[in-house]
């Protein structure tokens, strides 16, 4: 990556801006968004998004132990949580919002399901059963009808620089916590501190080997070698045994409803506040994706890929998994290989339900070692972290942006650290928006934004976006 620092990079909200919008930023994919690959290379790359959707192979396991879930239960988990993302991720890929965007599981349905199922008498039924009516309203606000929607007017807060850039890092923030924490682990893993430590350390030397003096060809397979390395090193102090796998039939079955149904007003208004900023913040990442290929990205084109989030969410929430999200970790695979095909995505999704159609290959992930994934999250996190750094600097900073900023982002920080006893003897929705750091500061920072910057002149914070631009070139 070191070397790509001092290119000329593409300014992320070029495309957003009016006075900008008829000078393309530069763009930074090598590989064009509608450009095909040979097959070999293709299937490689697709293999690499799959293997990158960190969620993907952390979330079910996390839910199923919390629940005390058997292992078949949370190989279904993960079964349905690919199949659903796979579906998403095609439909994005080549109908829908037409960008390489890989949908993976949002961390913010995890939270929320987890809280929910815990608190309440009906457990995951109760828990899957509003969200899925969540689901539902949200999937109605977001269909596009002649290219617009009613959830599609959240577009035009994005239109600015420090909305999406803010929303991008308050959305990293958001998933930290299963990043360099699930590297570590807990005493109760076998390889606590060291080894996974150790076996993730090896992970991103290897990723960052390979993207920075790997070549282009290196570069593109740089999030697998380093899993590979990291993998290696793991089994050679902690053995796996792959007994279950072997046992385990060939194929999963969807069910309906796996785990019973039931639903509540007020947990349905939960989920509600829970789906709102993962359409928000996936929004922002089509956004930046659209601006690395020097793609218009229209408001019905944006409305589309919002609609399919949300029938990303119904479907997630019939079969047992998780909504969909514009997955960071990819985004970040998209700015170190600068690969913007999307159909790499789009294999990829066809692979995404192959695997989460083969149990054997849901049951290996319940053995597969976390650490490495996790590490490698942490890389690429950081990477789509700084991205969002990256757009604030095209932000005209002064008193009134200062303030809700960085109001907004210590809001949304200061809720994860509020201690387990405080949390609990709050109201449950409150406890949900104050965890959720997209919710929290990503609502604080729109409704200051309106009051505090809404009169001011946008074209003197563009023009100097432009100059600075230029200045740059």
């Amino acid at each position: 990556m070191g070397h790509t620092l001092n290119n000329k990079m593409p300014n992320p909200g070029a495309s957003i801006r009016e006075t900008t919008a008829e000078q393309p930023s530069a763009r930074i994919f090598e590989v064009g968004i509608n450009e095909r690959l040979p097959l070999p290379q293709l299937a490689v790359l697709a293999l690499q998004n799959v293997f990158g959707m960190t969620g993907m192979f952390v979330f079910p396991g996390l839910l199923g132990r919390a629940f005390h879930l058997s292992d078949p239960q949370i190989s279904y988990l993960y079964g349905m949580t690919f199949i659903a993302c796979g579906i998403i991720t095609i439909l994005q890929s080549v109908l829908l919002l037409r960008l390489p965007i890989a949908q993976g599981p949002y961390a913010g349905s995890f939270g929320a399901l987890l809280t929910v199922g815990h608190l309440q008498a009906g457990g995951l039924g109760t828990a899957f059963g509003s969200f899925f009516v969540a689901s539902l309203i949200w999937c109605l606000l977001t269909v596009p009808i002649r290219g617009r929607s009613v959830a599609g007017m959240f577009v035009r807060h994005l239109r600015l620089p420090i909305i999406s850039g803010m929303i991008v890092m308050l959305i990293m923030v958001q998933i930290a916590s299963v990043a360099l924490p699930t590297w570590i682990g807990s005493p109760k893993n076998p390889g606590f501190p060291l080894v996974n430590l150790f076996s993730g350390a090896v992970a991103v030397a290897g990723i960052v080997f390979a993207m920075l003096w790997g070549g282009r060809r290196l570069r593109s397979v740089a999030i697998l070698l380093g899993l590979a390395l990291g993998t290696l090193a793991y089994t050679l102090f902690q053995p796996m045994s792959f007994a279950a796998v072997s046992a385990a039939p060939l194929l999963v079955e969807p069910r309906i409803f796996p785990f019973g149904f039931g639903a509540r007003a007020d947990l349905v208004a939960v989920f509600l506040l829970v789906l709102i900023p993962a359409g928000m913040g996936s929004m922002a990442l089509y956004q930046t994706v659209a601006d690395w290929g020097n793609e218009t990205l229209s408001p019905g084109r944006m409305s589309e890929g919002l609609f399919g989030v949300a029938l990303g969410s119904v479907v997630a929430a019939v079969w047992g998994g998780f909504s969909t999200i514009a997955y960071p970790d990819n985004i970040g695979i998209l700015r170190a290989t600068r690969v913007g095909s999307r159909f790499v995505t789009l294999a990829a999704g066809v692979l995404l339900i192959v695997f989460g159609g083969c149990v054997k290959f849901d049951m290996l992930l319940v053995v597969v070692p976390i650490p490495v994934i996790s590490a490698a999250a942490t890389l690429l996190f950081g990477i789509v972290f700084m991205h969002g750094v990256h757009i604030l600097a095209h932000v005209e900073w002064d008193d009134r942006r200062l303030i809700a900023a960085g109001l907004a982002f210590l809001v949304g920080l200061g809720g994860l650290f509020i201690s387990p006893d405080v949390i609990h003897a709050m109201p449950l929705m409150l406890q949900l928006v104050l965890q959720q750091p997209v919710i929290s500061g990503g609502f604080t920072l729109v409704v200051l934004h309106s009051l505090l910057c809404s009169k001011q002149q946008p074209s003197n914070e563009s023009s100097a976006a432009q100059s600075r631009a230029e200045n740059r070139a």
